[in-house]
């Protein structure tokens, strides 16, 4: 099972983390279910499950809800290189997802947070595949999640495996990962989907990875960025995330990451059909009454770092 839902116990926690109230969440989703189906300029949209997943990523906030649903359905027309053409057959995904591990991790912490590990599959070979392709796939198992969290999450915690990051292969794979490709990422991933990021943490980290953290660092908030923990040994990181939601490349017992990843990537093909018909659920700026969104609305201009706002 690639998600396992919250026990009984961690979901009051997570109601209570998220500020969720039984008894007036219903109301809730069909308030913003009326306010969607007011917007011109957004799609018809009536997935229950995907709404009441932004409901409780903005903790039952009606206003920042519809915020994030706007620019969720904005940034899927902005950004195309993101949100088209998103068949996991392809052979641009297919590579990617030889190359990588990013899989969500099946259990949850005793606190109710989602641990995602991402790593490079093989550590000798320089990755070939496409940087718009891998954070294309992160987004797609974004959507997908949008829609498994049946219950929610307390927030997500990231474990980024650095070994592939060595001074050797930084040139080949730096190269990638432009300033424009990382700031879109970065804006998608906070201002569009209901993210609550608690904990990043890096492991096996060579000298180089200060250079990375500090080239991302001007896309996120300082409070994001103070999250940012690189651990010296695997101890230091059970001291944060129970070996029980860890795979077992790391000490953990939560079973092997490629084991976890295989099963990801077959329940991403296994969505191939929906992606497709995804395709079309997006903003219509021209419809968007006042003034449409610009590129440079969403992005700032080119090379400038838009600071950016996150819950």
């Amino acid at each position: 099972m690639t998600l396992v839902q919250p026990s009984a116990e961690q979901s009051i926690f997570i109601r209570k983390e998220l500020n969720e109230d039984e008894n007036t969440r219903d109301k809730d989703l069909e308030h913003i279910k009326e306010w969607l189906k007011r917007q011109p300029h957004l799609p018809q949209f009536d997935d229950d499950q995907r709404i009441m997943t932004f409901l409780r990523g903005c903790k039952f906030s009606l206003e920042k809800t519809k915020k994030k649903l706007d620019m969720y359905f904005t940034m899927r027309a902005a950004v195309p290189e993101f949100f088209a053409n998103r068949d996991p057959t392809s052979p641009a995904l297919q590579e990617i997802m030889k190359q990588v591990h990013i899989p969500p991790m099946p259990g949850l912490t005793p606190n109710g947070r989602r641990v995602i590990v991402m790593r490079a599959s093989d550590l000798d070979q320089v990755l070939s595949g496409d940087a718009a392709a891998g954070m294309k796939l992160v987004l797609m198992i974004g959507d997908i999640r949008l829609k498994e969290e049946s219950h929610g999450v307390a927030g997500d915690v990231y474990v980024f495996d650095a070994a592939i990051a060595t001074p050797q292969n930084f040139a080949a794979h730096i190269a990638k990962f432009t300033p424009t490709l990382i700031k879109k990422f970065l804006i998608c991933v906070q201002e569009a989907y209901p993210v609550k990021l608690k904990e990043i943490h890096i492991i096996n980290a060579s000298g180089i990875v200060d250079t990375i953290i500090n080239l991302v660092k001007p896309f996120i908030k300082e409070k994001i960025r103070n999250r940012i923990v690189v651990h010296q040994d695997m101890e230091s990181l059970y001291k944060a995330i129970p070996k029980e939601v860890l795979p077992e490349e790391y000490g953990g017992y939560a079973g092997d990451i490629n084991s976890i990843n295989e099963q990801w990537m077959k329940k991403v093909e296994s969505y191939k059909d929906w992606f497709l018909s995804q395709e079309d659920i997006k903003a219509d700026e021209s419809k968007r009454p006042g003034k449409p969104k610009t590129h440079d609305d969403l992005f700032g201009m080119e090379g400038s770092f838009k600071q950016l706002s996150i819950d």
